[in-house]
């Protein structure tokens, strides 16, 4: 029922939004983001049953919870900087929708980091 509600929500404010298209382009704009923004916190809910899910199976694996807390993070920047960029995208700031996908890059690759090091020292016990 809640995918109902967001494609509504989609569509809804999609023609909203093009009413407001040809005169005041403004109003359509944040008619855009503000329903961008409902149906990103539907997805946030959704999101923190998910982590709780998979906690519970987490719990049961030995030394997971490191490794399950950067996927979290990761995961999370991923989509935040996805969905940042795409409001600025469909404003019209392709420029700043680009720097904000750089900047995503480089935190999942900074917060992955650990997992990187972990691997280098698991090689490197292999080895010698």
């Amino acid at each position: 029922m809640d995918v109902a509600k967001v494609a509504l929500l989609g569509i809804v404010g999609v023609l909203t939004g093009l009413l407001f298209k040809s005169g005041k382009q403004e109003y359509g704009t944040f008619i855009g983001i503000a329903a961008a923004i409902l149906i990103f916190s539907y997805a946030g809910a959704y999101l923190g049953q998910m982590k709780d899910a998979v906690s519970a199976f987490g719990s049961r694996l030995s030394g997971s919870g490191e490794y399950l807390g950067i996927l979290f993070k990761v995961v999370g920047i991923t989509w935040l900087s996805e969905f940042c960029a795409g409001l600025c995208r469909d404003a019209g700031f392709s420029s700043i929708a680009a720097q904000v996908e750089l900047f995503g890059k480089t935190a999942v690759l900074l917060a992955g980091m650990p997992v990187f090091l972990s691997l280098i020292e698991t090689i490197a016990g292999f080895m010698g």
